[in-house]
Order: C-alpha cells, then sequence, then structure tokens
C-alpha cells in the first residue's frame, strides 16, 4: 500500500468517528431535541451520492467512508425520531 492509499484510509477512518460522538451522546442522553433532522436527511442524501461515485471511480476508501458515514447518519436520523418528543 503506497503513502497515498495510507493517507486515504486514515482519512476514512477520521471521517468515519466526525458522527460517532453525536450518535452516542443522543443514545447515552435519550434525547435529541437539539439535533437537527434535516441535517441529517442532507447528509444522508450527500453519503448516498458519494457512495454512487465511488462505486463509479471504484475507489474503495470513497466507498468504505461513505458506508460507515451513512451507517451512522441512519442511526442519527433513527434516534431523531425516536426521541423527537423528548
Amino acid at each position: 500500500m503506497d503513502s497515498v492509499a495510507v493517507l486515504g484510509y486514515a482519512a476514512c477512518a477520521v471521517t468515519a468517528l466526525t458522527f460517532l460522538p453525536q450518535v452516542v451522546k443522543t443514545w447515552k442522553e435519550k434525547s435529541a431535541k437539539n439535533v437537527s433532522l434535516l441535517m441529517f436527511i442532507i447528509a444522508f442524501i450527500n453519503e448516498i451520492m458519494w457512495i454512487a461515485y465511488g462505486v463509479l471511480r471504484h475507489d474503495n476508501v470513497i466507498i468504505i467512508t461513505n458506508v460507515i458515514m451513512i451507517t451512522l447518519c441512519s442511526a442519527m436520523i433513527g434516534l431523531k425520531l425516536k426521541y423527537r418528543n423528548v
């Protein structure tokens, strides 16, 4: 694996952690009062587009990163809907 690939996978790991603190916080507190549903819906659509782009480019770093991101984004949307009245 060359240095460019290592950088790509390192960026993947950091990016994949972007939504994790919010998901964990919302899950622990069982409250999504101050979470923007619209932001996560936009992010979800964005992740779909990045996955499609990664598939078309045959770029595993982009695909892996955005599959992780869409998973966390989906979890956050689910938590927001579950705790919408809390």
